[in-house]
């Protein structure tokens, strides 16, 4: 409603102060254009009606006079519960809540009543204390609302210090499938499905995740395990089930579990059944009758791929498994490089040398190593009073001090690749280790 035309019913108004149909009509004009203390003014007594009332509450509310709306708002209704709430009157605002609610379902706002506390219970124990406990009857979609679009900047295959031929194999699975999807849909290929990144720690399987978000545009959904395991028996399947729906509205999207065993862990080994409720949870949101995960890519990880559930295994699941190595000579030069970039560093600097002799560092590993010596450098910085660059002696120093921490892990992968690899998921692990001759 334009200024003019508002103008106008408020003369009106003046005119006839007792038309409750014109008083409903410019109160509701005010509230929708913010006018709270504007319309409020126009209301000198409780109207009779309770329509009329009601929205003369709301303006109240809205100008922050919460002794006003409780005066003026009609008993039973939400209005009234929100200026108890204002007022700090929990209990009268639960029950006019609930009495609005019973009146009328459609008007349930989960936000008003975590304000409100509705989500805590009194539960009386035979012979024992009331117990105040929380109730998680629901899973509201701001949990998975967080979770998108994380504040850390956009990641490209550049950002990722070699692992070539591991981006080739994602380049040709994973993001040509979203870039063309017309001719992927011709030869009746999904778009999406699921990726299981499998390696030592620290070897950049979150980061090549990331990178892979950034590469085909799309939403990126990290999943911790703090957002989905809740003390609450089928809190977790919620979660789950909210995060995998936020996933599917905001397509194309990459949904990432770090991991992965701790939620797709093999059900033999759970000593409780929430834990194989929350598996098959996972498993059915994956590939269950009523879902569409069409444009939806799964990316797990896991240092433990061993652990991980054979169900998740199956073809239309995480059917594509890629082991991320620790990376090689190339690529530990590449990361050297990408890690020193922007820092310090003196001239001269022999990156290749340094890369032949860190032989089974992780990416991980050449980051502290590098951060281990800006240390040295920024401690004789303080000690002469001027600036002292990163040296090749500080790199040598450093690359002494650090020890490789991906060789534990592949002594274990070794054991599994050698004597537990009836399906041949390992063999990459096995020509991996042939190739370069560890453990």
């Amino acid at each position: 409603m334009d200024e003019t035309t508002l103008k106008g019913l408020e003369a009106a108004l003046r005119v006839n102060p007792d038309n409750a149909p014109l008083l409903k009509i410019v109160l509701e004009a005010c509230r929708d254009a913010q006018l709270w203390a504007r319309g409020l003014a126009l209301v000198h007594a409780t109207p009779a009606e309770p329509a009329v009332a009601q929205v003369a509450a709301e303006l109240a509310l809205g100008a922050g006079d919460g002794k006003r709306a409780l005066e003026l708002a009609p008993a039973g209704t939400i209005v009234k519960a929100r200026a108890c709430l204002a007022l700090e009157l929990r209990p009268e605002g639960i029950h006019h809540y609930r009495a609005a609610i019973a009146a009328n379902p459609t008007l349930e706002e989960p936000a008003l009543e975590d304000a409100l506390g509705l989500k805590v219970r009194s539960i009386e124990t035979p012979g024992g204390p009331k117990l105040r406990v929380i109730a998680n009857d629901y899973t509201a979609s701001r949990e998975a609302d967080r979770l998108v679009d994380t504040p850390q900047k956009k990641v490209t295959f550049a950002d990722v210090g070699g692992l070539d031929e591991v981006k080739a194999q994602i380049h040709k699975r994973i993001i040509l499938p979203f870039q063309k999807p017309s001719l992927f849909q011709k030869f009746r290929k999904r778009v999406g499905g699921g990726i299981l990144m499998f390696g030592p720690p620290g070897c950049g399987k979150t980061l090549l995740a990331r990178a892979t978000a950034g590469e085909c545009n799309a939403t990126f959904l990290s999943v911790a395990i703090s957002d989905v395991l809740d003390m609450y028996i089928g809190e977790s399947e919620r979660k789950l089930h909210a995060i995998f729906e936020k996933a599917r509205a905001t397509t194309p999207a990459v949904l990432f579990f770090d991991e992965l065993e701790a939620l797709a862990g093999k059900r033999q080994h759970s000593r409780e059944a929430t834990s194989a409720k929350l598996v098959s949870q996972f498993l059915a949101e994956m590939d269950g009758f009523t879902q569409n995960n069409e444009n939806v890519l799964v990316l797990g990880a896991t240092n433990v791929p061993w652990a991980v559930d054979s169900a998740f295994r199956r073809p239309g699941r995480f059917d594509r498994v890629q082991f991320v190595p620790p990376p090689d000579r190339a690529a530990r030069q590449s990361i050297l490089e990408l890690v020193l970039a922007g820092r310090p560093i003196a001239p001269g600097i022999d990156v290749a040398a340094l890369a032949a002799k860190t032989s089974g560092f992780s990416g991980a590993d050449l980051e502290h190593l590098v951060e281990t010596g800006a240390d040295e450098a920024i401690s004789r910085s303080l000690a002469q009073a001027i600036e002292s660059p990163i040296s090749g002696a500080d790199l040598e120093r450093a690359s002494k001090e650090v020890k490789p921490t991906a060789l534990e892990w592949l002594t274990t992968a070794r054991n599994y690749a050698r004597y537990a690899n009836e399906s041949g998921q390992y063999d990459d692990v096995l020509r991996w280790l042939e190739q370069h001759g560890k453990v």
